[in-house]
């Protein structure tokens, strides 16, 4: 089996694809951080698995295909598409001022949009570019849609959470549509991780985390 995923170069994609790798699976990581993407596939090729990397923006159509097309050509098929790149820019919508009450910062439309393209707009593409090769080649797969135990929503984080929240449901969406249009090579199953040790989680407000 051959699986793509992105994020691969830390955290979650990381991990996903050093244990893939440990089980027998080629796979084939995206990820924009170029010297992590080489270290982990370093690591995997050390330990004795099979990796290619692609350097890839997945809000970009462009890169996200090109890191298909490195799988199918390096490895001849895609089985498992992970979409992990996942990003945070946390900030409550409206923030007071303590002494006047007066709202002295706000969430900007740029930190919305921000977390909005890569967690969400990303792992559409992500999981369109590599459905769509499979149902061209008549690969089996699996696509692997990465929610959050924030699906629920979480003051603070109305952006990642609204993103969470929307990848939750595309299981039942896709799965609705490809029954609809008799495709049957490929199925979806959505995971939500807790709190993971990850750069991300590490990098964030630990009180707000606690």
């Amino acid at each position: 089996s051959v699986a793509v995923i992105t994020g691969g170069a830390s955290g979650i994609g990381e991990a996903i694809a050093k244990d893939l790798a440990k089980a027998g699976v080629k796979v084939v990581l995206g990820d924009m951080d170029a010297d992590g993407l080489a270290r982990v596939a370093g690591e995997i090729e050390a330990a004795g698995g099979e990796c290619a990397t692609s350097v890839c923006n997945v809000t970009s159509d462009e890169d996200t295909a090109k890191l298909m097309d490195t799988a199918v050509e390096k490895f001849g098929q895609i089985n498992i598409c992970i979409p992990s790149a996942g990003v945070i820019k946390d900030g409550l919508m409206l923030s007071p001022d303590k002494e006047t009450g007066k709202i002295k910062r706000v969430m900007s439309t740029d930190q919305f949009k921000f977390v909005i393209d890569v967690n969400l707009v990303g792992s559409f593409i992500t999981i369109r570019e590599a459905a769509q090769r499979m149902v061209d080649n008549g690969w089996d797969g699996v696509l692997i849609p990465i929610s959050s135990v924030n699906k629920v929503g979480a003051p603070g984080q109305l952006n990642y959470a609204s993103t969470k929240a929307s990848v939750a449901l595309w299981p039942k969406i896709l799965v609705g549509e490809f029954q609809m249009k008799k495709i049957k090579n490929i199925r979806v199953v959505s995971i939500a991780p807790g709190y993971v040790g990850t750069p991300m989680v590490k990098g964030m407000n630990q009180k707000a985390l606690e």
